[in-house]
């Protein structure tokens, strides 16, 4: 990446945690100064200087700058390591504002009695995907099944939650690849681990399929989460479904009681 490059994302970044665009030109430029003049600032940023004032002003309110009071006044940048820090502690903070507040509106209940029973609901991107399959995994009170088809998906992440998990709850987790499997009974020693016979979970993604299925999640039989990823452009999509008797959920039921034999409890509708 080059260096004009670099720093456009540097701006774009700091503009994405809140700040705007003259207050992130201004903090880039400090950041690579050891200190710095508004008219000296002004023509490393390009920021008017009568608006560099303003920027550094609200930059010094956000503890990301200092300023000494001489003439010209001179300005420079908190250590990185010091604005990194109090920038993740601002965004922190307005995350948990933010989800305080929409909590506290409460939600606008539905006429439709039926509506929680049967739901089906699309999600894209890696982030989104991951966040719910932990959060339907954190709320299991029984049973989870997890089917994985690449090994990239047994991050540390997912693992350290896997064996986290209540040792009163059944976990059963399998692949279509011996590797896998010898990797989950490595380091998810409480699991049982077995072998798919499903035939769609072995191979390699190849141009020429439609989509690749990275993972299948079932939880207490009644929460299921399918995780595509497309060989043309690599994004992920998954469909979340819940509801006992919901259509989806049964096949998937059905589909894994074929590719676990032995586990007969699973074959139970």
């Amino acid at each position: 990446m080059t260096s004009d490059a670099t720093h456009e994302e540097a701006v774009s970044l700091l503009q994405e945690l809140g700040l705007k665009e003259y207050e992130a030109k201004c903090f880039v430029g400090l950041s690579r100064m050891s200190s710095g003049t508004a008219k000296g600032l002004s023509e490393v940023t390009e920021v008017p200087r009568t608006r560099v004032y303003d920027a550094v002003r609200i930059l010094e309110a956000k503890g990301l700058v200092e300023v000494q009071h001489s003439s010209p006044q001179q300005f420079r940048a908190v250590p990185l390591s010091e604005a990194t820090e109090t920038l993740r502690d601002q965004y922190e903070e307005r995350v948990e504002r933010l989800q305080s507040a929409l909590r506290e509106m409460g939600s606008i209940e539905s006429d439709d009695d039926e509506a929680e029973l049967q739901e089906v609901w699309s999600l894209s991107g890696s982030d989104a995907i991951e966040n719910r399959a932990a959060a339907i995994i954190e709320e299991t009170t029984d049973e989870v099944v997890l089917v994985i088809g690449s090994d990239a998906v047994l991050t540390e992440p997912l693992i350290e939650q896997l064996n986290s998990i209540d040792s009163d709850i059944d976990l059963i987790v399998g692949s279509g690849s011996a590797s896998i499997r010898d990797r989950v009974e490595r380091e998810i020693p409480r699991a049982t681990a077995f072998l798919s016979e499903l035939d769609w979970l072995r191979g390699e993604i190849t141009p020429q399929e439609d989509a690749a299925v990275g993972r299948l999640l079932l939880v207490d039989r009644s929460a299921m989460l399918v995780r595509s990823i497309d060989p043309q452009t690599g994004n992920e999509q998954a469909i979340f479904a819940t509801g006992l008797r919901n259509g989806l959920i049964v096949i998937a039921r059905r589909l894994l009681s074929q590719g676990v034999v032995e586990m007969t409890p699973l074959e139970q509708d």
